[in-house]
């Protein structure tokens, strides 16, 4: 599991670990993968890039909740430019539970600096089948960020990814996410591969609670940091007990319709 809440919502938290479709599905589905899909659009590149680790994408930060950060989000390109992608678990206990509520957005954030500010997170959207029965292969999610007073939209300050479904799952990403332990996001290079029919699978050492909901991004630009996400940690155990291993929910079909719900309504 690789989400950590405040000690308020570690009761909750527990429940998810007996939970496991955009319908519910059960045990077995239909396949349901997309065709690929070439992003939505070419990504967002920075108005301006404060300091930043080397190795940060301005793009991609941590959610917290009262104060802590507990989890990994990125923002992804749209029209109106305020839309995040991260674990469906992140922002939804699953079934049983509901939305999370007080949720704020830091991009870029580290060593306790928030360069970009605090955004807050609202509009959140889950697929039926995890509100409904917790289904690792729809542990995905959508979001929209605001700050109060900002003249610009999130995107037009830090870039955007861009989403693409129905993907190879053999590609060469970045994956990134915040330690709940570490004020400095993790950032790994590698190869993944399937685990499951809706499932992908990357080896990055030192991705462990607090990484949930980090995005996988291929063809990263060396300069903006910014590329096509493929992925999010979560799915399967949560993202995976291992820090060394995680996994992803495979981006389809139900991806698809999640985001075009969300930015329709952002």
């Amino acid at each position: 599991m690789r989400v950590r809440r405040p000690a308020v919502l570690l009761s909750v938290a527990a429940i998810l670990l007996l939970g496991a479709a955009f319908v519910v599905f059960v045990a077995t589905r239909p396949a349901r993968l997309a065709d690929a899909t070439t992003p939505v659009t070419a990504e967002a590149v920075p108005a301006a890039t404060p300091d930043l680790p080397a190795v940060s994408s301005p793009a991609v930060g941590a959610l917290f909740i009262e104060g802590a950060h507990y989890c990994t989000a990125s923002v992804v390109h749209s029209q109106q430019g305020d839309v995040l992608l991260t674990a469906a678990h992140c922002i939804h206990d699953g079934e049983g539970g509901g939305y999370l509520t007080g949720v704020t957005f830091a991009p870029g954030y580290h060593d306790g600096v928030a360069p970009f500010g605090f955004w807050t997170v609202s509009d959140e959207l889950v697929a039926p089948g995890w509100s409904e029965s917790s289904d690792p292969d729809l542990d995905v999610g959508f979001a929209t960020a605001h700050q109060a007073g900002a003249k610009a939209s999130l995107e037009s300050l830090v870039g955007a990814n861009t989403l693409a479904t129905g993907s190879d799952f053999e590609q060469a990403i970045t994956l990134t996410g915040y330690p709940d332990d570490s004020e400095e996001p993790a950032v790994c290079q590698n190869t993944t591969s399937r685990q499951d029919t809706y499932q992908l699978k990357v080896d990055c050492a030192g991705f462990p609670t607090g990484t949930s909901g980090g995005p996988w991004v291929t063809g990263q630009d060396p300069k903006t940091k910014l590329g096509t996400v493929i992925g999010v940690i979560g799915g399967y155990e949560y993202g995976g007990d291992d820090p060394d291993t995680s996994y992803s929910s495979y981006f389809d079909t139900d991806v698809q319709a999640l985001y075009r719900q969300t930015t329709a309504r952002a």
